[in-house]
């Protein structure tokens, strides 16, 4: 049977895509503050069900607004920057392997004004000596679609996206929450790339179903996992 996870490569898996990206928003930027760069996923209005999805769940698990975060593939940083709008307030850091988004997740906070308080850093996440601690609450909003669309592989051959669960495990501390959102998987692939024995389904945040043709569902889906 055909792995429907595995998707063909393309050059948005690329981190040369990812730098001109970026250094291209970078230059709207310095023209115009107020254009912060593209919100992925705005259409499905998944950031703002995140944040509400965490906002909802303080004081469950790890989560309040003291929670430890770090946000892989933070691209322009907005995800953090809407948690800190809705008051959270612990160390907060965003990662990112393109050195132009970390770049701009950086000037975008400086001028903000919330630069002490949310962290930018450059970082090869499958690194094995890369090792930035452990948080209470991991972020993905669609850094695994990129991650699946790269053609590179693991030093033992495996593809890269099927290490993913093993760098969010490193991550999380006992009882912390792995909140990822996709566009290119459905929820029951989402829940088979990243379930393991430590990593468990916790909640789902819903989304329109529309149905095509006989078949329901979504265009995007967002799964909580608690590390056990």
């Amino acid at each position: 049977m055909e792995d429907t996870r595995k998707l063909n490569a393309s050059q948005l898996g690329t981190k040369k895509y990812w730098d001109e990206f970026y250094a291209l928003e970078r230059d709207n930027f310095s023209k115009n503050p107020e254009d912060t760069g593209e919100c992925w996923f705005d259409d499905n209005g998944a950031e703002e069900r995140m944040v509400e999805f965490l906002v909802e769940n303080i004081g469950q698990e790890k989560i309040d607004l003291g929670t430890k975060v770090i946000d892989l593939g933070t691209g322009n940083g907005h995800l953090l920057f809407e948690l800190y709008e809705n008051e959270f307030a612990g160390p907060m850091l965003g990662v990112d392997y393109s050195e132009e988004s970390v770049e701009f997740a950086r000037e975008i906070s400086k001028s903000n004004g919330c630069d002490d308080k949310i962290k930018f850093a450059v970082a090869d996440i499958f690194a094995p000596d890369w090792n930035p601690g452990l948080f209470d609450l991991v972020l993905d909003k669609g850094t695994l679609d990129a991650i699946a669309l790269c053609e590179k592989t693991l030093p033992d051959g495996r593809r890269m996206v099927d290490g993913y669960s093993k760098v969010v495990e490193k991550l999380l501390d006992q009882g912390g929450i792995f909140l990822i959102t996709s566009c290119n998987f459905t929820e029951d692939e989402l829940i088979s790339i990243v379930e393991t024995n430590r990593l468990k389904v916790w909640k789902t945040i819903e989304y329109p179903v529309y149905e095509f043709g006989g078949v329901k569902g979504t265009t995007i889906c967002s799964v909580a996992f608690i590390k056990q």
